[in-house]
């Protein structure tokens, strides 16, 4: 309390009591695969299309990461966190050298011009580069013109700034660039090169998996990755705002037999085990390519055998153009379901089931599916991507791979995920409060205004909003003995909406003379 010596008026910003808990996004995705270039192993996030493609490149014939990445946001999606794997995690551009079964890339020796480094990417053949004034009267001593040729044309050209907080800066310019890579020279003063054209060593090609044979064989590890050097999966655990993770590549692996069936396997049930040791995400898999509706059931219940909560399953495969390859090609449909996730969460909120919905992007699917071929595989967890004539291709199913019926439905999983992690964020004000009955009091009060709320959203089913929830934090609950020993415990009750999976009609006839009485 403040003390008050001399008399006169005096004004305090008081607590209201009231803490309003906000709600969390639910709709960022993960990709892990291979891209043409950009950082190995490091989490990088894109917002866009346009930032992927400076980033790790574009489409590339023979893998599905750029194309997942595409749908994604094609369908809705906002966010997302690419894990480019297949090479050094120490290097994105090393020489090509044979280690640890796989073969890295290493970039030629660079160019050093005005504290900077200039070095052609891997592939990049007669590469120079050229120091040019800027263009206009007296520009200013930092701005200058680089030329990047390849032969005897122009490829590229940049009006750069040796200034690192300026748009023009050389560096940032130079991500998007093809041919070259651009990096400031330790210990060195960036500062304007003189003018001067200068030839590029030429670097070996990439042996990142860009292509079909690019990697002599992946292990699964590849993937999995390692949490302590934040590779793979690993590397995922330290981003608390993911809530979706999808492993398209590792189906161009196994079409390339740099994984087998017992391969994809392991990095699946690897996703599935991160998914559940974070317990706010889910996974999106694949089903391998090529299978047919019983072919796919025979995988599912005796080769994958997956059950979890936290885990979803796709099929058949869609059919998307692919620029690199100037031709429709199927490709997993695992970043597209991802996208459709995001929007629905965006028009309708998490608690709709992602499902009836159009997949953009998609002009076919691998295989069209009949109702009784859904039947057989609605039951076991696989959610069915269909064709409807005048209605285009939508997601046919809602579940997870779970047993448990109170986990059946995809929308109740992502419901208490959002619901855990919104509670969960909105309270952290509580610990090393006083723990007595106003602390309980804010707690329910809070945590009520916030359930209430969503009550209100229809994310939870009643009539009022009793028969939606209840919060429970007291004396019952809240002992002596828990009081000793410094914990608070609230218990929480919600009824979530579940999906209208089975929409029945009863129609009867009846005759106008049943229903007269007799006088």
């Amino acid at each position: 309390m403040p003390t008050y010596l001399t008399p006169g008026v005096y004004v305090e910003e008081v607590q209201s009591g009231a803490r309003p808990i906000e709600g969390v996004g639910t709709a960022v995705a993960a990709f892990v695969g291979f891209a043409e270039t950009g950082p190995f192993h490091t989490p990088t996030l894109v917002t866009s299309w346009d930032q992927y493609t400076q980033l790790f490149g574009g489409f590339t014939e023979g893998t599905y990461l750029a194309h997942s990445v595409y749908g994604y946001f094609a369908n809705g999606g906002g966010a997302a966190y690419v894990v480019r794997i297949g090479g050094s995690a120490q290097d994105a551009s090393a020489p090509a050298a044979e280690a640890g079964g796989r073969r890295e890339a290493r970039a030629a020796q660079p160019a050093e011009l005005g504290g900077f480094l200039i070095a052609a990417r891997p592939g990049a053949a007669g590469v120079s580069v050229e120091i040019a004034d800027a263009d206009g009267e007296n520009p200013p001593e930092d701005r200058f013109k680089l030329l990047v040729r390849q032969g005897d044309q122009v490829a590229e050209t940049y009006e750069a700034s040796t200034r690192k907080n300026v748009k023009g800066y050389l560096v940032t310019q130079a991500r998007g660039s093809r041919l070259i890579e651009v990096t400031e020279q330790q210990g060195a003063t960036q500062t304007r090169p003189a003018n001067q054209t200068v030839p590029l060593a030429e670097a070996p090609a990439a042996p990142a998996p860009a292509g079909a044979g690019a990697v002599a064989r992946l292990d699964p590890a590849e993937y999995v990755g390692d949490a302590a050097a934040r590779t793979g999966f690993g590397g995922l655990e330290s981003i608390d705002e993911i809530t979706m993770v999808a492993v398209p590549d590792l189906m161009s692996a196994y079409q390339r037999g740099d994984i087998d069936a017992e391969g994809v396997r392991t990095v699946q049930l690897a996703v599935i085990s991160h998914c559940e040791q974070m317990g706010d995400r889910v996974a999106v898999l694949d089903t391998p390519p090529g299978l047919n509706a019983q072919q796919v059931r025979t995988w599912r219940n005796d080769e994958a055998g997956y059950d979890s909560r936290y885990a979803t399953l796709y099929y058949p495969w869609v059919r998307v153009f692919d620029p690199a390859a100037g031709r429709n090609t199927t490709v997993p449909p695992s970043g597209h379901i991802a996208g459709v996730w995001a929007r629905s969460d965006a028009e309708r909120g998490v608690h709709k089931a992602p499902a009836n919905e159009v997949i953009r992007g998609a002009v076919d699917l691998e295989l069209r599916l009949s109702k009784g071929e859904q039947d057989l595989l609605n039951p076991i967890g696989v959610n069915c991507v269909r064709a409807f004539p005048g209605r285009g291709i939508r997601i046919w199913g809602a579940r997870t791979l779970s047993s448990d019926p109170a986990w059946r439905y995809l929308n109740v999983r992502r419901l208490f995920n959002y619901l855990e992690e919104s509670i969960l964020l909105g309270t952290q004000w509580v610990v090393f409060e006083p723990n007595d009955d106003r602390l309980w009091s804010s707690i329910r009060r809070n945590v009520t205004a916030f359930l209430t709320e969503e009550w209100r959203r229809g994310a939870l089913f009643g009539r009022t909003a009793e028969e939606a929830f209840y919060v429970k934090c007291d004396r019952d609950n809240n002992p002596q003995e828990s009081i000793d020993q410094g914990r608070v415990v609230c218990e929480i009750g919600v009824s979530p909406v579940k999906p209208a999976e089975f929409v029945v009609f009863r129609l009867a006839q009846f005759s106008d003379s049943t229903s007269l009485i007799d006088e």
